[in-house]
């Protein structure tokens, strides 16, 4: 074959492969006229959608076992295909998705996703996108600001509370123990997530090396206890090191006494951790310091606004009062990074994060503050505060229910009347019967043997009408369960 036929028959399939890859304008528009028909209706029939719906879910699943497709597809046939598989699901960007804790996903997060990954800029090192990488370095100051962090603070945007606490961990590790840190011990409660047990074990530290403190009535670590725990682990020549405060429990919301784990942690010489993935955004409501007192004087908090701030899921936070101590656990060096080693005061987030490549997280912060402004922010979350108290208030003399504590933050933790086995069975029924109107949709613990309703008010789209409905078919339901016996 000649040179010219070559090059040619190159050329052409090159033409042919940038086609493949890259629609033009008006296709590109196209496509996102497509996407945003789909997403627009979906925010639109949220309200009158089902809280779940998992009929013929794994039948739907099952029709996404497939091979790799040669051939790409149109995108409206895509769509259609898609919109089962999102309905078959919790919906969890729903008014009455009350169970776990929920997230929001405000459509302007998407936005900003959109740009980023359109743009699909580098962030990792500051030399590469310096504008961009101060949004992002600004949004976290905004962040440690809210928490009452001093000027000086620092951290790093996540995908979540389990790698903030796991960074946590491993910061803490680096800084109070030797390389050595066979003997190192954390103080934990019975009500700690259990990101921190993984992060411990994939820091390096067995069951052995945790220390699980119990509760009082409220299901806030004992202080005293703690005390006496690590005098006991010192005397028997173990490494205390590390304390996790949590600030707004899964279960119940519950926020342990800070500013006196603050008091044990400066006497022992501890790194005191906020685990405040769900409760720490409470600080902007208007008795914000007062519902989280000492939280500004932790070394190191974890925040997720894909829970506080409302945003999507896999927008997380750590932050740290003194940065060295992150770039000292995290920091390395590598030679083919020279060219992008000077930052001009602006932070390379690979020197402080297990990441090099990362996604552009900080627009997905940056867009919707600028955008609504955080004052938006601060009336939601007051009003997710007012609205566990109240269906506290209606629940709390209800003859059908036993509330385990007044709200401490936003959710409410109650149990069918009555002891034992019998008990729990009439709470799995009033659930069951509740969800099953799918108006609604509430979840349950395990608490000292006890079955546990909860209703956890979180999501931006959760107001007093959809409250007010949980609140009405859970009496409803138990005066249902109490008359067939």
């Amino acid at each position: 074959m000649s040179t010219v036929l070559v090059q040619s028959s190159a050329m052409s399939q090159s033409e042919n492969a940038r086609r493949a890859l890259e629609p033009d304008g008006e296709e590109l528009r196209r496509l996102l006229d497509a996407c945003s028909r789909f997403v627009v209706e979906h925010v639109r029939t949220l309200p009158e959608q089902p809280s779940f719906d998992m009929s013929r879910a794994a039948e739907i699943a099952a029709t996404f076992r497939e091979p790799v497709p040669e051939t790409g597809q149109p995108m409206e046939e895509i769509l259609q295909r898609l919109a089962p598989a999102f309905a078959k699901s919790f919906t969890t960007a729903g008014p009455g998705y009350l169970a776990f804790i929920p997230g929001g996903g405000i459509p302007v997060a998407a936005l900003a996703d959109l740009l980023a990954c359109v743009t699909n800029r580098f962030v990792g090192v500051a030399a590469a996108a310096p504008a961009l990488a101060q949004i992002e370095a600004t949004t976290i100051q905004w962040l440690a600001n809210l928490m009452g962090y001093p000027p000086e603070s620092g951290g790093i945007l996540t995908s979540g509370g389990s790698i903030s606490n796991l960074m946590a961990v491993v910061a803490a590790r680096s800084s109070k123990l030797p390389e050595d840190f066979q003997y190192g011990r954390i103080y934990l409660s019975e009500e700690t997530h259990l990101s921190v047990v993984k992060a411990a074990r994939i820091a390096g530290f067995s069951e052995r090396n945790l220390r699980w403190i119990p509760v009082d009535g409220r299901c806030r670590i004992l202080p005293d206890r703690l005390e006496q725990a690590i005098r006991e682990d010192k005397d028997r020549g173990l490494r205390p090191f590390l304390v996790i405060g949590n600030a707004g429990t899964t279960n119940t919301g519950a926020v342990d006494p800070i500013p006196e784990l603050l008091k044990i942690g400066r006497r022992h010489d501890l790194w005191i951790h906020g685990d405040a993935a769900y409760g720490g955004f409470f600080r902007l409501a208007r008795e914000g310091d007062a519902l989280l007192p000492g939280l500004e004087q932790c070394d190191s908090i974890t925040l997720d606004p894909h829970k506080g701030l409302f945003l999507p899921y896999g927008t997380g936070c750590l932050l740290v009062r003194e940065p060295e101590h992150l770039s000292k656990s995290m920091a390395t060096r590598a030679s083919y990074l020279q060219d992008v080693a000077e930052g001009h005061g602006i932070p390379s987030f690979h020197e402080i994060s297990p990441e090099l490549s990362r996604d552009f997280r900080g627009l997905r912060i940056w867009l919707p503050m600028q955008l609504h402004g955080l004052a938006a922010f601060r009336e939601q979350i007051q009003e997710k505060l007012d609205l566990a108290r109240w269906a506290y208030q209606e629940l709390k003399d209800d003859p059908h229910f036993e509330m385990l504590d007044e709200p401490q933050l936003s959710i409410v933790a109650f149990t069918a009347k009555g002891e034992g086995e019998a008990a729990s069975a009439r709470g799995a029924e009033i659930l069951r019967r509740v969800n099953e109107r799918r108006r609604v949709f509430l979840s349950s613990t395990k608490m000292q043997g006890r079955y546990v309703l909860r209703i956890c008010i979180l999501s931006f789209r959760s107001h007093l009408d959809r409250v007010r409905e949980a609140v009405e078919g859970l009496k409803q339901e138990a005066r249902a369960v109490s008359e067939r016996g």
